[in-house]
């Protein structure tokens, strides 16, 4: 703890610190705690789990006191995040008597607006926030602290307006804080006209090939969902993650996963909110091991003791990739991330693969036993219907969105409608690539 201690935390925090069981720093803790509580704006590049609410948290928690008005505000792109960051601050501030609440849409208004007339700390999403602004729900001239956390995820979903409108209505005269996994053009521009000097700070985004295993089977379209169900029941696994790049491919493969005596869980932006808590507490709670799941609505979960990464979709650039396996592998315990490819990952894995630092061995196919795909069933309740065709493939390539309020970016969608190379298969599809199409199979 003497090394927390030399970053500058008061003995209240320190007690709460002890009390979760730290142990020392991060890398971006030990970098920006300093800097944080001596006043000075940070854009941090860091990633999801590497211990940066800990680094906004810290002045917030040292130098307000509760006085019954808004002093600090975190912008969060997810529901998820908001939660989850607003359950981190009320940990870390036990000791301080501050109240924090998050605010997000999906869920009833009236409880949020009564909350925020005692609230010190807001964690939200930019919808709700202005939403809350617009009905004069919230007051924001007391702001001392503002926070964005996961920036470049925010831009991906379309809140660029709204963070701006948001940081207008912000006090001139305060410390601001940017997080983000990558720092890119809009985010730099940001940085530059609402914060004073900030000071960057960042952690370079790696994998440890010693801790995590990289493979991935090239497999048949007509096989590709069978492959997934095999290995699901042939590995010793502990907490495990399917990703998929539309929400469509998540309903499938966790409809079908059940079909097969898999327990699992889908989560993405088409599900209630209160479906979304549910099925996170029950993850949680182990009573389920297998959560299927977009990047979108995955961004921000802090998941401990993930043992499995499964990418039955790969997604168009290594950033995410790393971001996806990065889940796993962590605090010194071992993972493996199992890539899935079929011919419409070939673009994909291209643009992975070019990525010097990931090593992803290539492994032979099992003996696989087929097994049986429902293609024609509704949703869930709470999401939109969907319906596949008899190779298990959307009927409709409508774009659906994680957020769909707001705008049209490529990155931000959640649904078929796209580039050929970020179309994946659902598994079922049994056509081969075409043979002006092998330049972009992975080497063997």
């Amino acid at each position: 703890m003497e090394s927390f201690k030399k970053l500058g935390l008061s003995q209240e925090v320190l007690e709460v610190l002890t009390e979760l069981r730290f142990e020392k720093p991060t890398e971006i803790q030990e970098k920006a705690i300093p800097l944080a509580i001596a006043g000075k704006d940070i854009i941090g590049g860091s990633a999801t789990g590497s211990g940066k609410t800990l680094v906004f948290t810290s002045p917030i928690i040292e130098k307000i006191k509760s006085n019954g008005n808004v002093q600090a505000l975190i912008m969060t792109p997810t529901r998820e995040l908001a939660e989850q960051v607003s359950n981190s601050i009320g940990k870390f501030s036990r000791n301080k008597n501050l109240r924090t609440i998050a605010v997000y849409g999906g869920v009833s208004i009236g409880n949020q607006i009564r909350q925020i007339r005692n609230a010190d700390i807001v964690v939200g999403t930019p919808g709700r926030l202005l939403d809350h602004l617009e009905r004069n729900t919230i007051n924001l001239d007391n702001i001392k602290f503002l926070v964005l956390d996961e920036v470049d995820r925010m831009f991906d979903m379309g809140f660029h307006r709204d963070v701006e409108k948001i940081i207008f209505r912000c006090p001139k005269d305060r410390q601001t804080m940017l997080f983000s996994a990558t720092i890119s053009g809009d985010i730099d521009h940001l940085a530059k006209k609402h914060t004073r000097n900030a000071i960057e700070v960042a952690v370079e985004s790696y994998v440890d090939s010693t801790k995590l295993k990289q493979i991935y089977y090239d497999t048949p379209n007509n096989l590709k969902f069978s492959l997934l169900v095999h290995l699901l029941n042939k590995e010793k696994s502990n907490l495990v993650m399917v990703f998929c790049n539309t929400r469509r491919n998540v309903d499938f493969v966790e409809k079908n996963l059940k079909k097969n005596k898999i327990d699992a869980l889908a989560i993405h932006g088409g599900l209630t909110q209160n479906r979304r808590s549910r099925i996170m507490k029950e993850f949680h709670g182990n009573k389920v091991h297998v959560l299927v799941c977009t990047d979108v609505a995955a961004r921000g979960l802090d998941i401990q003791d993930v043992s499995h990464i499964y990418n039955y979709d790969l997604p168009s650039s290594s950033d995410d990739y790393v971001h996806r396996i990065g889940r796993t592998a962590r605090a010194g315990k071992e993972g493996i991330a199992i890539s899935l490819l079929s011919d419409r990952d070939y673009n994909n894995f291209s643009t992975i693969s070019r990525n010097e630092s990931l090593k992803i061995e290539r492994v032979n196919l099992p003996k696989i036993e087929r097994v049986h795909i429902e293609t024609n069933y509704s949703s869930p309740r709470g999401s939109r219907q969907g319906r596949f065709d008899n190779r298990g493939r959307p009927s409709q390539n409508r774009p659906s969105r994680d957020n769909p309020r707001r705008d049209k970016s490529q990155n931000s969608r959640d649904g078929f409608k796209g580039s050929r190379g970020s179309r994946q298969s659902s598994g079922t599809n049994t056509r081969r690539p075409a043979r002006n199409r092998n330049f972009n199979r992975p080497r063997r």
